[in-house]
């Protein structure tokens, strides 16, 4: 983990009154982070940000064009696979494209409730990065985030026995089908109901390199969230 910087991206859509963004970009601005993260507000929340080095601003799924304005993109996410029907192959091209223009990608992949249940989350979770891994050659600028459907906005939340098993195992396909420097450096990322309470335990796990934040990240405890980072420092 020593070679991986940790990650955390606040997902934040267009959720929140004016007043409500108001309060959390104030929060956010004031507070004291470690210098080693990187966090990605996305969304129409994150436009009162101001640009630190910890602060990143992203889209989810489009305005590819503005890369000045949209360093990091959020593709592949559940939502999109499900009401908008993308395919993993898609999902694999917006990826490439991206590339193409100067972006760094955030690329959700997980399984339902079901594929899970039937003990089929790695098959799931690999195809999903196989599509990917064909259509790219350099990792340098790609954020892998596991995000089990059935724990997006649900309250449940993956074990931290459950997360580090298929990170390690998503590590270990990338060592295997791409490269061992690969595995190495790709950072991956959890997401799924991710808050305050349990960040710490989640972040402790070797092969859990951050959080892609969703409802969280419009709190307080965000805050929180992205100082798990000093879990991995103290550890390294």
């Amino acid at each position: 983990m020593a070679s991986r910087k940790f990650f955390v991206g606040g997902n934040w859509k267009c959720n929140g009154t004016g007043e409500d963004v108001k309060k959390i970009v104030t929060v956010l601005n004031q507070a004291e982070v470690p210098s080693e993260d990187v966090v990605a507000g996305q969304g129409a929340a994150a436009a009162g940000l101001r640009r630190r080095s910890a602060e990143l601003l992203g889209a989810q799924g489009r305005r590819l064009h503005r890369r000045d304005q949209v360093p990091w993109v959020i593709l592949g996410h559940s939502e999109r696979r499900a009401l908008l029907g993308e395919s993993s192959d898609f999902v694999a091209d917006k990826v490439a494209y991206a590339l193409t223009q100067g972006l760094k990608v955030i690329a959700c992949i997980g399984e339902t409730l079901e594929q899970r249940e039937a003990g089929t989350t790695m098959d799931v979770v690999a195809a999903q990065t196989k599509a990917i891994a064909e259509k790219i050659s350099d990792w340098t600028n790609i954020v892998l985030a596991y995000e089990p459907v059935w724990a997006i906005g649900t309250g449940k939340v993956a074990t931290p026995a459950q997360a580090q098993e298929v990170h390690d195992g998503l590590r270990k396909w990338l060592h295997s089908n791409v490269s061992p420097a690969v595995a190495e450096l790709t950072r991956i990322i959890y997401g799924g109901s991710v808050n305050g309470a349990n960040c710490k335990e989640l972040a402790a796990q070797p092969d859990v390199d951050g959080f892609l934040v969703g409802g969280a990240s419009l709190k307080p405890e965000f805050v929180d969230i992205i100082k798990s980072a000093t879990v991995k420092s103290s550890s390294a």
